[in-house]
Formats: C-alpha cells, sequence, structure tokens
C-alpha cells in the first residue's frame, strides 16, 4: 500500500509560503512581547518552508560524504606486494566484503553444462568450419540455472572464456545468429573463430514483460529493477546472482578442462558483471570491460538495479580492478548503452519503476579512473590496457584491439582473424523471450523462497543466540497452568550486539561527532492548556531538527514530566499532528498536551517523495540511508528534551503513525533514551510487505522503491526490531481496516514479540490493540497505556 500523503495545503505569501500552522498564526493577533522562545534556546529567525530547507542539507552532506569517500577506502585495504599469493591472501577479506554486499553468499550446486533440446529447437543450433553452437543451461543455485549458448571450437581449445552481452542483448546477437549488433563488435564468435571455448550466457534484460503477477498487477519496473527490489530486502543482488552464473560456468570449465585458461568479457552490463565476476574469483586469468568502468561517484544517477549497499565507503571501479590484479585486465571505452530511463507505463500497468539512466561518461572521467589504479598498485604489478580511439573518443565495443589484448592475456599472442561468415540458425521456434522469461522466474522463484525460509533464518541469526533455549521452550509440552520465566537481565545484554549491528550494518550509522545542539526557538501556539514553540537543534554539518514542542501551562515549579514524542508519517509535517483538522492524525499532539504532556512532533526526512528517496539512494552507496539521518536527529532531540528542566528524562516515550509508526521500530529499540514505544499503522511482517511478489499489500508494486534495506529480511523483522526494546514496554494499534497489511501478517509477527515478553517475564509491558477502523493514529487504549508506564495511572 502506498501510504496516504500528508502534504499539506499552502499558499504563496510574500516570496515564501505559508502552511496551515503559519495561516492559524496569521489569524491570531500577537503583539512583539507576546513572542518567545523556550528557556535555554536563542531565537529562530528562519524563514521558509524548513522541511525543504532540511532536505537540501541532507542533500548537501551526503554529496559531501560521497566525495570525501575515495580518500578514506585506503583504511580498508592491506595490501602486500611481496608475491602474487600475499597479495591475494592480503585482499581476500575485501573480497569477502564485496561478495556480500553484491549478494553472492549462496553455494553453488555441482558444476555440470547441459546441452538440451528438441526437434524443433534441437541442442545443436549451427555449425562452422571453426566451431559447433549448442543451445546450453547449467545449474547454478538450487532452483537457478543460466541458460545460453555454448560455442565448441572444432579442434582442442586454447582456452576458455566466459562473454557477456549487454542486458538488451542476446547470446544470438553476440554470436551472429540474430541481428542487431555488427560483426566486427560480435566477440563471442570471434573469440571462437580464433579457437577459444566461449559460454554465452543470457542477462536479465531492462524491459518488463515480466515484471508483476497476474493476480496483483503489473508494473513498468525493467526485469532487472524486479529482481533487484526483492533481492536486495534479502541480501541478494541481481548483478550478484549474475555473477553466480559466471562463476558456475567457471567451475565447468575447470572441471572439463583445468588446465585451461579462463577469461570473462563482457559489454555494457555485461562489462559490470565481468569486472565483479574477476573481482571476486581469482580462478579466472583475465579480464575486458567495455562500456561500464567509470567513476562510480555518481553512481546514484544510474538505474536502481546497479544500486550497491555501502560500494563507495571500500570501492570504486579502481579499487575493485585492484582485486583482479595481479590478473590481467583491459577496459575499453565504448560507448555505453544508452538508457533514458524505465520503460514508459503501458495501458494496464503501474508505475512503480525508480529514476535512472545511463550515458556514455566522458573520456577523462574513464582515463582518471584507470590512471587511478596504478596508485592503488605496485608498478607492473598488473598488466592492464585503456583501449580507446587516438583522439580519445569512443571505439565501438569488441574492437579488434581490445579483444587481442584480452587474448594475449590468455596466452595466445597471433593476431585475431577478421569476422568469417555468420554461422546460420537452425533451430525452428526458438523464443529469446520464453528464455528471458524462464530466467526471471527462476530468480524471482528464488528469492520468494528466501522470504518463505526467513523466520527460520531471522531465528538462527537473532533469535537463538539472545536467547539460546527459545526452540526447547517453543517445543516444550506442558500441561502446567504456568511455566518458570527466563530472567531478562541475559537476554538484553545478549541483544546488544544486535543493536549495533543493526544500527551500523542494515540501517547505517552517520560517522563523526554530534554537533552542539545550539537550540534554536520561536513561539507559534498559544492555546487556554499550553504553548507551542517551533524548535530548530543541530545535528551535523548540514543537517538539523526540526519540530514543535508543546508545553503545559499547568507545570508547577520543580515539576518534571514525561514527554511523548509524536511521528507524523510519509509527506507529513509537525504541525499535521497538532491541528484538528480531520486525517489520519486526529490532533493527536494537542490531544497528549490537553492530557497534561509535554509533547514534541519532530518532522522527518519522509517528505518531497523521489527527493528523499534519491537521498536514500545517494546515502546507500556510503553506506547509510534515510533512518541513518533520523536516528541522528532523535539522538539530538532526546538530548535537548531531557536537558529541560520540566522533563523527565526517563520518561521520554516515542508514538508514531504509519512511516511514524516505521520509525518506532526502529528508533526507539536502538536509542535507549527513548522509554517506550507505539507503533501506529505500520506493524507488520516487513519482509512480505517490501519483497512478495504475490500480495496486494506488497510494496513491489507501488513507487516506494526505497523501501528495500540490503539484507533486511535475513536479519530483523518486526518482531526482531520489537524485542531489541526489551525490557521497555512496546505496543501496537492496528486498524482490521488498514490497507497496510492484512490482520493476519501483523497478528502473526506481533505475536513472536508477545511471547518474547511473557517468557521474560514482562508480559505487562506489552500489547496490541485491534480496532475497528483505518490507518490512523487511534488514541483510546495508547492513552491509557502512555498513563500506564508514564504515570503509573
Amino acid at each position: 500500500m502506498t501510504r496516504r500523503s500528508t502534504r499539506p495545503f499552502v499558499l504563496p505569501f510574500a516570496g515564501w509560503f505559508l502552511t496551515p500552522l503559519a495561516l492559524w498564526l496569521f489569524s491570531v493577533p500577537l503583539s512583539a512581547d507576546e513572542v518567545a522562545t523556550v528557556p535555554g534556546t536563542t531565537s529562530l529567525d528562519w524563514e521558509g518552508e524548513l522541511d525543504i530547507k532540511m532536505m537540501d542539507g541532507l542533500h548537501r552532506y551526503i554529496e559531501q560524504k560521497i566525495e570525501q569517500s575515495i580518500e578514506g577506502r585506503q583504511s580498508f585495504w592491506r595490501r602486500d606486494f611481496s608475491s602474487p599469493e600475499a597479495y591475494e591472501n592480503s585482499v581476500e577479506p575485501n573480497r569477502e566484503r564485496l561478495k556480500k554486499i553484491l549478494g553472492i553468499v549462496d553455494a553453488r550446486v555441482r558444476a555440470s553444462m547441459e546441452r538440451f533440446g528438441d526437434d524443433d529447437s534441437p541442442a545443436l543450433v549451427a555449425k562452422t568450419d571453426h566451431y559447433c553452437v549448442y543451445q546450453v543451461r547449467w545449474p547454478v543455485l538450487e532452483g537457478v540455472t543460466g541458460e545460453g549458448l555454448l560455442l565448441e571450437p572444432s579442434g582442442n581449445p586454447i582456452a576458455q572464456v566466459v562473454a557477456l552481452p549487454d542486458a538488451d542483448q542476446t547470446p544470438e546477437q553476440l554470436t551472429g545468429l540474430a541481428p542487431g549488433i555488427s560483426a566486427p563488435s560480435q566477440f563471442a564468435r570471434r573469440l571462437a573463430e580464433a579457437g577459444f571455448r566461449v559460454v554465452v550466457p543470457t542477462l536479465i534484460d531492462r524491459s518488463d514483460e515480466w515484471s508483476g503477477h497476474a493476480d496483483v498487477g503489473w508494473t513498468n519496473q525493467p526485469h532487472r529493477e524486479w529482481i533487484y527490489r526483492q533481492a536486495y530486502m534479502m541480501g541478494r543482488h541481481v548483478t550478484g546472482y549474475e555473477v553466480q552464473k559466471v562463476l558456475a560456468a567457471v567451475d565447468w570449465f575447470k572441471h572439463v578442462a583445468p588446465s585451461l585458461k579462463v577469461g570473462v568479457i563482457g559489454y555494457g552490463e555485461g562489462g559490470l558483471v565481468a569486472m565483479h565476476a574477476a573481482a571476486v574469483d581469482p580462478r579466472i586469468d583475465a579480464c575486458t570491460v567495455s562500456g561500464h568502468f567509470d567513476s562510480r561517484q555518481e553512481s546514484w544517477k544510474e538505474p536502481l538495479y546497479r544500486n550497491v549497499w555501502g560500494f563507495l565507503v571500500e570501492f570504486g571501479d579502481a579499487e575493485t580492478a585492484s582485486l583482479i590484479a595481479p590478473r590481467g585486465l583491459v577496459v575499453e571505452y565504448s560507448r555505453a548503452p544508452e538508457i533514458s530511463g524505465p520503460p514508459k507505463v503501458r495501458s494496464g500497468r503501474r508505475r512503480g519503476a525508480a529514476v535512472g539512466e545511463i550515458h556514455t561518461p566522458a573520456y577523462g572521467s574513464v582515463r582518471r579512473e584507470f590512471e587511478r589504479i596504478e596508485s592503488l598498485l605496485r608498478p607492473g604489478f598488473q598488466k592492464r590496457q585503456l583501449v580507446a580511439a587516438a583522439d580519445g573518443t569512443a571505439v565501438e565495443f569488441g574492437s579488434q584491439r581490445a579483444v587481442e589484448e584480452f587474448a594475449r592475456l590468455l596466452g595466445v599472442t597471433k593476431a585475431l582473424p577478421d569476422p568469417a561468415e555468420a554461422p546460420t540458425e537452425q533451430r525452428k521456434a526458438f523464443s529469446p523471450a520464453d528464455r528471458q522469461r524462464r530466467q526471471v522466474k527462476e530468480l524471482e522463484n528464488h528469492v520468494q523462497g528466501l522470504i518463505r525460509a526467513a523466520d527460520r533464518t531471522r531465528e538462527r541469526f537473532f533469535t537463538l543466540q539472545a536467547a539460546p533455549d527459545y526452540q526447547q521452550r517453543r517445543r516444550q509440552w506442558t500441561t502446567n497452568r504456568t511455566v518458570p520465566t527466563w530472567p531478562a537481565e541475559p537476554f538484553i545484554e545478549r541483544a546488544r550486539p544486535f543493536k549495533r549491528y543493526f544500527w551500523e550494518e542494515v540501517l547505517g550509522k552517520l560517522d563523526g561527532p554530534p554537533l552542539p545542539l545550539n537550540p534554536r526557538s520561536r513561539k507559534i501556539y498559544d492555546r487556554e492548556k499550553w504553548a507551542g514553540y517551533e524548535v530548530v537543534l543541530d545535528v551535523r554539518p548540514d543537517i538539523f531538527a526540526w519540530g514543535i514542542l508543546l508545553v503545559p501551562k499547568d507545570l508547577k515549579p520543580g515539576e518534571k514530566r514525561p514527554v511523548v514524542v509524536c511521528q507524523h508519517g510519509r509527506n507529513g509535517l509537525p504541525a499535521k499532528t497538532i491541528e484538528r483538522e480531520p486525517s489520519a492524525y486526529n490532533g493527536v499532539s494537542a490531544l497528549l498536551a490537553d492530557r497534561g504532556y509535554i509533547v514534541f512532533a519532530p518532522h522527518n526526512p519522509y517528505r518531497g517523495e523521489d527527493r528523499y528517496r534519491i537521498l536514500s539512494r545517494k546515502a546507500n552507496g556510503v553506506k547509510a540511508s534515510l533512518f541513518s539521518f533520523i536516528l541522528a536527529q532523535h539522538e539530538q532531540i532526546l538530548q535537548w528534551l531531557g536537558s529541560l528542566p520540566y522533563v523527565d528524562a526517563k520518561r521520554i516515550a516515542f508514538y508514531g503513525c504509519s512511516y511514524g509508526g516505521e520509525t518506532a521500530v526502529r528508533v526507539p529499540p536502538l536509542l535507549d533514551g527513548y522509554c517506550l514505544s507505539i507503533c501506529s499503522s505500520d506493524f507488520n511482517d516487513w519482509a512480505r510487505k517490501v519483497a512478495s511478489t504475490d500480495s496486494p499489500f506488497s510494496f513491489m508494486f507501488t513507487e516506494e522503491w526505497e523501501m528495500p534495506y540490503f539484507n533486511l529480511g535475513s536479519t530483523f523483522n518486526y518482531a526482531e526490531m520489537a524485542c531489541l526494546m526489551i525490557p521497555r514496554p512496546l505496543m501496537v494499534e492496528r486498524g482490521h481496516c488498514d490497507t497496510v497489511a492484512p490482520d493476519e501478517w501483523v497478528a502473526s509477527e506481533y505475536g513472536k514479540v508477545r511471547w518474547m515478553y511473557d517468557m521474560l517475564g514482562l508480559g505487562d509491558r506489552t500489547e496490541i490493540e485491534f480496532f475497528t477502523g483505518g490507518h490512523c493514529f487511534h488514541c483510546e487504549r495508547s492513552f491509557d497505556f502512555l498513563d500506564k508506564h508514564l504515570f503509573n495511572r
């Protein structure tokens, strides 16, 4: 479900904009001496829309981090050039980290290569004087195969190569069996003509034909994005899957001819896959990358399926190339596949694809990145060539020079012959579209299998570590009216490392110390029972926290009261939780202030549609996310609230709705300053919510492409996140008619939480309210829950 938009109506006024809050202010005359600040703060004099100002600053901050990432990478490397073997050992940790963020984590099945066909589509596709072309498939992972063509030379092969076309090219085009690629660029058949054994895999393409589900709907997501979005959530990646297909072919090469050298060569998306395959597998002796190599500092502008979690922290293309060393590398500067965005939305399809383009980079950018390899390696440690036209312009991919340089790296010094006559297709009923469908559906089925098994995966990762007796307790049969509970403290201590992991490895933690708070405020409400102040706090350079503080007027001297932090949802603003107009927020902040609570309504920066999504995309490259910023802001908010003389710092609660409810299970569990959390209109089986492809509730069918967090589905679902709150109180609000999820998803996930609280003797600290309503702050039992745990009444 797409979360409900809460963007306020605005009117232009004197060069800036008035929100409903500002309109209210202008309707109530205030004299100069009535304008005040929160004691201990300076006057806030900012003008304009602060949500836009916040978003501008966040973009500046993360762009600076991206710019600084190159300098910071060397701290992750400990290169030893004393010998090739020593070097390989020294970079092995980097290689393992690259494999992890590419999702290359599943064991491959036994190597084989099946030539398959029938009467209309025989296994022997074509035959020339130099080689035969076979229709083949090979096992990769359980239920996942590679599929494409095998070009088997007539004599003994001189070396073995995986040749990768771009995603929108077919193996047949790269082999000369189908039109679309000029003969000189058909490097797969040219290598076969020279005596190489060549496997040409099919890549997942950029069309959208199979992106969707017949029972739910169809989207305009390219197939690569369709696989990426579900796989990323489960710690896999469309690029990683295709690297695995290459490596499975290498497994077969090494099985049938272990003494022959092995190379990979690719163009466009195939070049990306080839480079990463060579980087992670030292069995590959040489690599040629065409139409891809460049600085990755602006990779966030590329299609979403190229997003890799934390890549820029440790890697650029130069660093990736250094993992190939001392093995050989050829970079060919050719025109990249020009991609101007996702497929246009056709009739009967939903808009949901992310923005992103691919263009040919400037030669200077490619050359500088290539030259940067030299700064990472010892001179002469790696044979490598940058191939371009004499004037620095792009060559046609698969140029004679590039392919010959590649062949030399594999020990073949003779010149490649000119292209011979193209092979003739012998299949009568071959359909590249059917093959593409099979390849897409195999990967989709593999990811969906991971989702179905994710409960057990997360149990092994978290629950059995934090509660070693968990399985025994779950399986224990007893007729006793009561059973002994566990002591809570051991669980709490064992859970602490998982809090760090969740923050640092899944959500991403901003580095460096926070700035001094430097609080600024101005009075903007004056109601019968409370006054309201707009407050701004410094967080990091270019990052600030902003919200509205409501202070009851009946505070007694020396009295300290609890605070409830009320969090808006997607596209919301702090004032929306205060104004009592009909909305999902129901004036919750004002209602709580009327009851005597101090209330703070902060702004979370999930506003502005693709601006916040692109912010998250930028941040992913340097191992951060939208919640990296939100957590840093709430750290400052808690520190400031706790410093106020009328606030009891030990009684600061959180209550969030929709995206604010999402915040409720991510921020309070990690920030101990929150003593209690209430999640409204969001609690979920989050792995299914984000990545399932057979449910109308899934984000796979919406434009919320920022929702997948790398490997979140295999580490923390809402039950695990909520258990990080223990021993603090936790409540869930659930409206039966809230289309964010079905009741059974919510109830099942909450059941795990309630079980753990009960087993730890803390059952009185958690509850769920089901009510006949929709997507909103319901308030009723939640207010009782707050009263119970904050006021003990």
